[in-house]
């Protein structure tokens, strides 16, 4: 069974899934092709909104939801972060040349490390400095900083966006399987039995 799960590194639900979607790929035995997306592209066509533009009824109850899941989950994470809104793209270009050059469990290591700095660690992952040291700190070659910016890698962001696109995805972290997609981290059941059933 496989798994391609749609993501961006600065995505608090993203966060909060990441590391269970990985222990249960590991448990099924299923396969996963992690694809950081570019959802400033993706929001104008589905009719999502950036943050800062919801309507504060919906602010408001995005941090309830996100104390809630912390707790329930008993994972570290600021739902005030000291760098949020934070931009993604230079972050989701380092994981597409993690999986580029090492494969998927470098590129997953590596999510995991981001999306860490963001909601637990109080680092900005739009500076350059903090990449080099997450990349370090994973034990990844110096040089995926500078692959980064190659044009295999801005190929591949810019592909997984429009395969995004072209299957409906409006949302982080959605997970595709068989064509069948879900939304959110508080799917990962349904991925879960999905699998388990696949498999």
């Amino acid at each position: 069974m496989h798994v391609d799960y749609y993501m961006v590194p600065n995505s608090p639900w993203t966060y909060l899934g990441h590391e269970r979607l990985a222990k249960i790929a590991a448990e099924t035995g299923a396969t996963i092709a992690i694809k950081p997306m570019d959802l400033g592209k993706i929001f104008p066509l589905s009719g999502g909104l950036p943050l800062p533009k919801r309507a504060p009824q919906r602010q408001a109850y995005r941090l309830v939801e996100l104390a809630r899941f912390r707790d329930h989950l008993g994972m570290p994470l600021n739902i005030h972060p000291a760098f949020f809104p934070v931009p993604a793209d230079a972050a989701s270009a380092l994981i597409v040349a993690a999986n580029q050059n090492g494969g998927t469990a470098a590129a997953m290591k590596l999510a995991g490390a981001l999306l860490r700095a963001v909601w637990a660690e109080e680092r900005n992952i739009a500076d350059a400095d903090t990449l080099a040291a997450l990349v370090q700190s994973c034990g990844l070659p110096p040089e995926l900083v500078k692959a980064a910016s190659s044009d295999a890698v801005q190929a591949e962001y810019h592909a997984n966006t429009e395969a995004a696109i072209a299957l409906g995805v409006f949302g982080a972290p959605t997970f595709v399987i068989n064509g069948e997609m879900f939304w959110g981290q508080d799917r990962l059941e349904f991925v879960e039995r999905a699998l388990k059933q696949g498999a």
